[in-house]
């Protein structure tokens, strides 16, 4: 089994206060979780991620927007994982 760490990162800009996720020695991102936001929305974006690739997924997340405000919570989850890559 291999090694994880735990990240927390504040967002700005969106709804969510604060992003709490695992990254293993891969960097495969498991137990994502959100406070705050769209709840429905924010553990769909957590279950479809679990075990997958971190990098990879901050790609795919970077840029989306919510609302004109220019990020999202989506957008904020690829800037904690860039942080913590």
């Amino acid at each position: 089994m291999s090694e994880k760490k735990s990240y927390s990162y504040s967002p700005k800009g969106v709804c969510s206060t604060k992003i709490d996720f695992d990254l293993d020695e891969e960097g495969k991102i498991y137990n994502l979780k959100f406070t705050g936001g769209c709840n429905g929305n924010l553990k769909a974006i957590g279950r479809l991620l679990e075990g997958q690739d971190a990098k990879h997924a901050a790609e795919i997340l970077a840029g989306n927007d919510c609302k004109n405000r220019g990020t999202s919570c989506a957008d904020q989850l690829s800037k904690a994982i860039m942080e913590a890559l």
